[in-house]
């Protein structure tokens, strides 16, 4: 039996794939998928560069403000929600376009992972407190007591994959490592051709970053953090973990100085960009690299798109 087929357009941030994403599903008749962790929340527009009215070119758009700002999200949900939009729109006779930087959220959407392990809320919370009062170094110590491997993956830092490691132990008795291996022999849900943008120079790619920062502060990214925290948005909360909230919300608490906050941003993009890059360039299912030299040329790469897909 074929499996249903959708394309995917991908890359690192700042590498033009909403206006790629968009002029394609326009051209194909198609409808846009989101694969974006921090645009599916509402009231977050600034700092997540989601795509304007115009940018969209009457294109409908799935999986963008989705969610409060007030809630938690997690991949098992956005393979729940999108797997729901890709079929919707496969049904209509049209073809999903999945647009987004995010990879872990595309590869599960396309493997139709569920993460079927249910986590337990209250056992999380408990094991997010003992990490606050003892530490990164002490729960990492804890993990690799009996899943060695994960423990030597993750950096100390990474409170939620620490928790979510031990949890997933705890609750099931299976380490998370053998969880892993099991999804990966889950045959995929569609057939996807994967498209990845970015940039020949790297220096191109960091610049463009760069600029984009300064577009969100002159856009009011200030405001839109200041109107969150009013909402009663956490700081310690996921959608607070975004990069560039993070940092305003320690300019708004006067932990740091707005120029301060700018150059940091801009630097957490950049790496992010990088993790990105690294993480798609070991992607074997990507099927084309699309490459700028200086500008994205969004009709050149959607005629290619086009041809190749066909």
């Amino acid at each position: 039996m074929d499996l249903p087929k959708v394309l995917v357009i991908t890359g690192p941030t700042a590498s033009g794939k909403s206006a790629v994403g968009a002029l394609l599903a326009l051209k194909i008749g198609g409808e846009v998928v989101s694969a974006d962790s921090m645009q599916v929340y509402e009231y977050m527009d600034i700092g997540t560069a989601k795509p304007t009215v115009s940018e969209m070119r009457g294109v409908t758009h799935h999986m963008i403000s989705v969610v409060s700002p007030l809630e938690d999200y997690s991949v098992a949900r956005y393979v729940t929600d999108a797997s729901e939009c890709v079929d919707d729109i496969l049904s209509r006779g049209k073809v999903p376009v999945i647009v987004g930087g995010t990879g872990l959220y595309i590869d599960s959407l396309l493997r139709g992972r569920g993460f079927c392990v249910r986590g337990d809320e209250r056992l999380r919370h408990e094991l997010e407190d003992e990490y606050d009062e003892l530490g990164g170094e002490f729960m990492l110590r804890r993990l690799s007591a009996f899943d060695a491997e994960a423990a030597q993956r993750l950096h100390v830092n990474d409170r939620k994959r620490i928790v979510r490691a031990i949890e997933v132990f705890m609750v099931s008795g299976k380490v998370i490592s053998e969880h892993d291996s099991e999804s990966a022999l889950v045959p995929p849900r569609y057939d996807a051709m994967k498209f990845a943008l970015s940039f020949t120079d790297r220096a191109v790619l960091y610049e463009r970053i760069n600029r984009r920062v300064d577009l969100m502060m002159d856009n009011g990214f200030e405001r839109e953090v200041h109107s969150l925290l009013s909402m009663g948005v956490a700081p310690s909360s996921t959608a607070m973990q975004a990069i560039g909230y993070n940092e305003m919300v320690s300019v708004l608490l006067d932990e740091c100085s707005m120029d301060e906050a700018v150059e940091k941003i801009k630097m957490e993009s950049r790496r992010y960009a990088k993790r990105q890059l690294t993480w798609l360039r070991r992607d074997i299912e990507v099927s084309r690299w699309i490459e700028w030299d200086v500008e994205p040329d969004v009709e050149r790469a959607v005629e290619e798109i086009e041809n190749e897909a066909k």
